[in-house]
């Protein structure tokens, strides 16, 4: 029997704004932490990206052709508040007033995240970021204010783009990136400011508006290295302290009481102050969205004694002999990990799942002719959105929607033009912008079958 998906499903794409927009410059707006990084032998700089600034209606009019309905974006806030603290830019703010409109005369939903770590400069050098409660309020003041502005036409919000990112350690500050035991202290300071400001954007949201709002995760994913049970528990470990701790704030309000024991047997001064629990308590999620692209393994016996559980998978993580991993980057391909994710999120939850970010990047280059055949690329939705349909299906979870990452290629993470996740081309280089003409390769035509079909198209390759 074939099995489309719901009528009212959510097809679309998700970028942030540094990656897409370029106009580092342009209308007002203010320098962010991402404006003032250097080019290097595998890294763009990040002034103009694919120069979506100037080009946005050319790359909505190719997901239209693709029949999206969806597209979550980034409103880069030192564009709409250059310092981050004082007068908003109103030209930052038509700009985004303009591009949500093209969007819904496209019948494309926006989908609106508010931070994808571009601080803005100013509150960076004048307080390190996310270390102060200073950048906790002011980060409140901009989200309410982008919710005042857009929340008429925007039904979907995100407050921080995989948020969990800031419990692990790599968490960053301006000064940089925190690797060492003595600053766990500050690992969770800087994840409890952050928590704190999703929860006073969320309940705005829920006491003012009809909108929706989910707190966001890179979903750890990581299994045992075998059935020893030390490694059963190690992995049990990390799914608590990197995944469900921040999804109980999320849902019920609260923190794990197994972290939070664990801070305070080891005595770790996070900045949780009186009134904070009351701010945390009322905070929901309308949908858990989340990003994946792979698992990993970690194994107990690599972990030294005395590790806390912040480090268990930096120490103990090895990759997976049963799956395959992509040829440049070593990512892990394992579309069974992206079902279980589903599965285990809505039976400890009970809140609509939606994953929003969803890839696989790869090496690729266009000889100026003929169309890329990408079909890895396309083997690897099919794989994964068949692994989703299967946790809606036969294990009878609600899903919202699927947001594949950067399906017109981006800048990656790092910078890099090199890793493409897209569905459609654009033509430049780490250091050479060339024309950045729009090219769609074979997996647009898939992809477009797929969503015009309404996922149906899965059965007939089934076949």
């Amino acid at each position: 029997m074939t099995k489309a998906f719901p009528k009212d499903f959510l097809w679309g794409n998700s970028v942030s704004s540094m990656q897409t927009e370029g106009g580092w410059d342009a209308d007002g707006k203010g320098k962010s932490v991402y404006d003032i990084k250097t080019a290097g032998e595998h890294r763009s700089d990040w002034k103009v990206a694919i120069d979506d600034y100037h080009r946005y209606q050319e790359d909505f009019d190719y997901m239209q052709q693709l029949g999206m309905n969806c597209y979550r974006f980034q409103i880069s806030w030192s564009r709409v508040q250059p310092d981050g603290q004082g007068a908003f830019n109103e030209a930052g703010i038509a700009y985004y007033d303009k591009f949500i409109d093209e969007l819904l005369k496209r019948g494309i939903q926006p989908m609106v995240c508010l931070y994808h770590f571009d601080m803005p400069l100013a509150l960076a050098k004048k307080y390190d970021g996310f270390v102060s409660r200073e950048v906790t309020d002011a980060f409140v003041k901009y989200g309410i204010e982008m919710v005042k502005r857009f929340g008429d036409k925007v039904k979907y919000w995100l407050t921080f783009n995989e948020q969990n990112l800031y419990n692990t350690p790599g968490a960053s500050t301006f000064a940089g990136n925190l690797k060492t035991p003595e600053t766990e202290s500050l690992i969770y300071t800087i994840g409890h400011h952050v928590m704190l400001a999703h929860a006073q954007i969320a309940n705005y949201i829920h006491e003012h508006t009809n909108d929706q709002i989910g707190g966001m995760l890179a979903y750890q994913e990581v299994y045992p290295a075998s059935c020893k049970p030390e490694d059963i528990l190690a992995a049990r470990k990390i799914d608590e302290f990197y995944n469900n701790n921040l999804l109980d704030v999320f849902t019920r309000g609260e923190y794990s009481p197994e972290v939070m024991t664990f801070l305070k047997d080891h005595k770790i001064d996070f900045d949780f102050r009186d009134g904070d629990a009351e701010l945390l308590a009322p905070t929901r999620s309308d949908f858990l969205p989340f990003s994946y692209y792979r698992t990993t393994t970690v194994n107990a016996s690599k972990i030294p004694a005395g590790t806390t559980p912040t480090y268990f998978l930096e120490k103990g993580g090895q990759d997976n002999p049963n799956l395959k991993t992509t040829a440049e980057w070593n990512w892990q391909i394992d579309p069974l990990g992206f079902r279980d994710i589903i599965d285990k999120m809505y039976a400890r939850y009970r809140v609509p799942i939606f994953p929003i970010e969803n890839g696989i990047g790869v090496i690729e280059h266009w000889d100026g002719e003929h169309e890329i055949q990408d079909d890895y690329r396309i083997q690897y939705h099919q794989q994964h959105l068949q692994a989703m349909r299967d946790a809606m299906f036969e294990d009878g979870v609600p899903v919202v929607g699927y947001l594949g990452w950067g399906l017109i290629d981006i800048l990656s993470s790092q910078g890099d033009m090199r890793k493409r996740y897209g569905v459609v081309y654009v033509n430049r280089t780490n250091h050479d912008l060339r024309d950045l003409k729009r090219m769609p390769k074979k997996s647009f035509h898939w992809l477009q079958r797929v969503i015009k079909t309404n996922g149906a198209a899965l059965d007939e390759e089934a076949k």
